[in-house]
């Protein structure tokens, strides 16, 4: 989700896959479902040419080169360019630092790096200027969570989910960061939020956390949901790396390195679940990693008895 903005999806389309498909339901797919992988349109490549030559103006004002700073970074965020985004994000606040916004697309990209303490601050800026920013709440929650700062995540993640439970999105991220302290107690919760859903797109995503609907009638209704390419491979992302979520919380590595290979695959880079995505191969490599240097200092104590 690109968590500025949202979207919707019915309900009813899992319904109607699951009852079309009843008789095929032991059919596994030959080939995932995909969608184009987006590219950078000639809007977004105009854009950028006319800013670049914009800001080389002498006589531009600081607050006007403040915006389209902020603005060419937007697009170069947009497409995947995004040291090149950051490198203008920077220059903008340096000349005007009261961006609630940009302090937030910051601490996104931190958070994707690993560079935790610094998507603290970016976060804590963001909410130190505008307290109402719900996105900025939201992924310090996350930036939290992966920086192993799990109750500090559990609490941020709570205060959001309380002020609107009907969001879908903050059922997940609750669930996800709860799932480290008390994985069946965040299961009930999201099982109960699970039941009281609305006809939001995102509550397809917790079903398929849940294991509710199989994944193939989940698939089955994306696809039916929309026949616009833009929109499959942003629902597809999503659902990848939810998906992904859960069999790495089941300790299906194998299956959970491909998912989330896939959600980077649609080339979605404003969504979060594509840049986070990088981020979980990294856990995984360095989780898989610990384990084998653990096995092999135990195999070689072993030995030395």
């Amino acid at each position: 989700m690109k968590w500025f903005r949202t979207a919707s999806i019915s309900l009813a389309l899992l319904v109607t896959a699951g009852c079309a498909s009843t008789s095929n339901d032991n059919a596994q797919w030959l080939y995932p479902p995909m969608a184009v992988p987006l590219q950078a349109s000639v809007q977004q490549e105009v854009q950028i040419a006319r800013l670049s030559q914009l800001l080389t103006r002498p006589d531009l004002s600081n607050d006007v080169r403040a915006k389209m700073l902020y603005e060419r970074g937007n697009y170069y965020d947009s497409v995947g360019l995004r040291d090149l985004a950051r490198l203008d994000y920077n220059q903008s606040l340096a000349l005007n630092p009261a961006q609630p916004d940009l302090f937030n697309l910051l601490g996104v990209y931190f958070t994707q790096v690993g560079e935790f303490d610094a998507a603290y601050d970016a976060f804590d800026s963001t909410l130190e200027l505008a307290p109402g920013n719900t996105y900025a709440a939201r992924n310090r929650a996350i930036a939290l969570y992966y920086g192993d700062r799990i109750d500090l995540a559990l609490e941020d993640i709570q205060k959001h989910y309380d002020q609107d439970p009907s969001d879908p999105f903050r059922a997940l991220w609750l669930y996800i960061v709860k799932h480290e302290k008390s994985p069946e107690l965040a299961r009930q919760e999201l099982e109960q939020s699970y039941q009281n859903r609305d006809e939001q797109w995102g509550w397809v995503l917790v079903a398929i956390t849940l294991g509710d609907v199989t994944e193939e009638q989940a698939f089955k209704a994306i696809l039916a949901g929309t026949r616009d390419n833009t929109v499959l491979a942003q629902r597809l992302t999503e659902a990848y790396f939810y998906l992904g979520k859960r069999y790495q919380a089941e300790g299906d590595f194998a299956s959970a390195i491909s998912l989330y290979k896939l959600a980077i695959s649609f080339n979605v880079f404003e969504y979060v679940e594509h840049r986070y995505s990088f981020l979980e191969l990294s856990r995984i490599y360095n989780q898989v990693k610990a384990e084998h240097l653990a096995k092999a200092k135990q195999a070689q104590a072993n030995n030395t008895q």
